[in-house]
């Protein structure tokens, strides 16, 4: 709450602004002299002067102007800055890895500056002139502190492992920095997920999630209560305020209604969890699946026998219930055109490779066999019966068996017919591949599935509607491809194949999906 206070002060003095003379530090005029304007300078891109007036928050291009006060910038000497502030996790390597990859592509050398514990900067500068063409400040400390700073115009692009709370994105929009939930206003850079985590040495295997849930709001202290020793467990979590914290309360605890237990040790990073589990054979720790070291992760399962196991694929299809996507956000301002192209970067191939070698789970759409989907289907056997009959697991094995599965999957937010914020993200994914021919001369089929509660037809019908619903997003994000190509279809089979345990509201939010197959 803290934070949000801070940024609600900031927001607030932002909307009304401070007109005293100390504040006018530029003025611009136009080339004939008959429009000027003053106000405090918020940036400039190298092409856009960003100015706060009497009038709110304006962007002049500055071909048409000229600039007088002590605010103004050295147009000969221009270094383009771009603030980024929020996930220590994704401040610490993954943006910096993506910086530098950047740096080496494009004719830069990069050079690291440490102002303190949590802040530095990388200087990128011209390998031919040796000229300082750019700097990344960076704030890396937490999801809430990112946010904090971008509402009170010190940063840029927010790196956040969470998304944006509903008072943030009011603020926001309040200042004037549009709807941060918007197709161009943030984007999922990398994936991660929430793992539960123990020694090597514990025989603890797998735990379900409500137990799980149970454990952390200390409910239950002892290891005898989940088959291992008469022993109190140590939980290990992240610092409040972190991305990965939110993930917990999000996912974890407020699904059963619980709230973390305050005998929990806080870490201000991920891997010092992964540190301190490895340490105490009857410890219990929370942390990222990219920083869980040596520890061995715990499969959730389920009463129905279903498991669910952390592994790259199952993060990237969000099969696994407890991922955790890594976000940039950024509000509707100009950013230099250097900060552009990397963003442009962070898309590709070479930036996929770059946040695999870090750890995470890229985003590049890979295609899964029938033949490795076994498991899936066993599920669906499992839970055939009256109301999944034979014909139709059999019309759904005729359908897939000669397509393959695209990690690309879609999910709704609960309750809501809304895409969750990864999906949307995916959405724009698949749109640029459609426009780039990737799947040109090709079959693709969006099949949706839902969990098990209700009647079937109505799910079915239910699952189809959520299908056609991802297909016409995607179709509409997809403004320069080619229609005639390809071919494009949907198809729904309701619970036919459940991908986890319908007695739990994870385990129904795991079912309910639209799969992507390809042909």
């Amino acid at each position: 709450m803290i934070s949000l206070k801070r940024a609600a002060v900031f927001a607030a003095l932002f909307l009304f602004s401070v007109t005293c003379a100390a504040a006018q530090d530029v003025t611009l005029t136009s080339r004939d002299g008959k429009v000027e304007l003053s106000g405090t300078l918020l940036g400039f891109d190298g092409e856009f002067y960003r100015v706060a007036t009497e009038f709110g928050e304006l962007t002049v291009d500055g071909s048409g102007v000229s600039c007088i006060g002590p605010g103004c910038p050295n147009l000969t000497e221009f270094v383009a800055e771009v603030e980024m502030s929020g996930s220590a996790t994704m401040g610490a390597v993954l943006m910096p890895a993506l910086v530098e990859a950047y740096a080496q592509r494009n004719g830069y050398v990069m050079e690291r500056e440490q102002i303190d514990a949590t802040r530095f900067a990388l200087l990128l500068t011209r390998r031919d002139t040796g000229k300082l063409a750019a700097r990344f400040g960076f704030h890396a400390s937490n999801t809430d502190e990112g946010f904090a700073d971008l509402l009170a115009n010190e940063a840029d692009i927010v790196m956040a492992l969470r998304e944006i709370r509903p008072e943030e994105r009011k603020l926001a929009r309040d200042a004037g920095m549009g709807d941060l939930t918007g197709p161009n206003r943030s984007r999922v850079l990398a994936l991660d997920a929430l793992v539960p985590v123990v020694a090597a040495g514990n025989p603890i295997k797998n735990i379900a999630p409500l137990t799980l849930a149970q454990v952390f709001a200390g409910q239950i202290t002892n290891w005898q209560a989940l088959g291992g020793p008469d022993a109190p467990i140590e939980l290990h979590v992240p610092m409040a305020g972190s991305g990965l914290a939110q993930v917990i309360e999000d996912r974890v605890m407020s699904p059963e209604n619980m709230r973390l237990s305050e005998n929990t040790i806080q870490h201000n990073l991920p891997e010092q969890i992964a540190d301190a589990v490895n340490k105490d054979i009857l410890a219990l720790g929370l942390t990222s699946y990219a920083e869980r070291r040596t520890t061995r992760v715990l499969t959730l399962g389920g009463s129905c026998g279903f498991s669910l196991d952390a592994a790259r694929r199952t993060i990237k299809t969000e099969d696994y219930p407890l991922t955790a996507p890594m976000f940039l956000y950024f509000p509707a301002r100009r950013l230099p055109q250097v900060a552009r192209e990397f963003l442009a970067f962070t898309r590709g191939a070479g930036a996929q490779n770059v946040i695999r070698r870090a750890g995470f789970v890229d985003q590049a759409p890979e295609e899964i066999a029938i033949e490795q989907q076994g498991n899936r289907f066993a599920n669906a056997i499992t839970v055939a019966g009256p109301e999944i009959p034979l014909q139709e697991l059999q019309r759904m094995t005729a359908t897939l068996t000669p397509m393959a599965r695209l990690t690309t999957t879609f999910r709704f937010e609960t309750g809501s017919i809304r895409l969750d914020a990864q999906s949307r993200s995916n959405v724009q994914q698949l749109a640029r591949a459609l426009e780039q021919g990737r799947y040109d001369a090709r079959q693709l089929l969006f099949v949706g599935f839902s969990d098990g509660e209700g009647a079937p037809k109505p799910n079915r019908e239910i699952a189809l509607r959520r299908a056609e619903a991802v297909l016409r997003a995607v179709t509409a994000a997809a403004v320069t491809a080619n229609p005639d190509r390809l071919t494009l279809g949907v198809d729904a089979f309701g619970e036919a194949m459940p991908m986890a345990c319908d007695d739990t509201a994870w385990g129904r939010q795991a079912n309910r999906r639209v799969e992507v197959w390809v042909r």
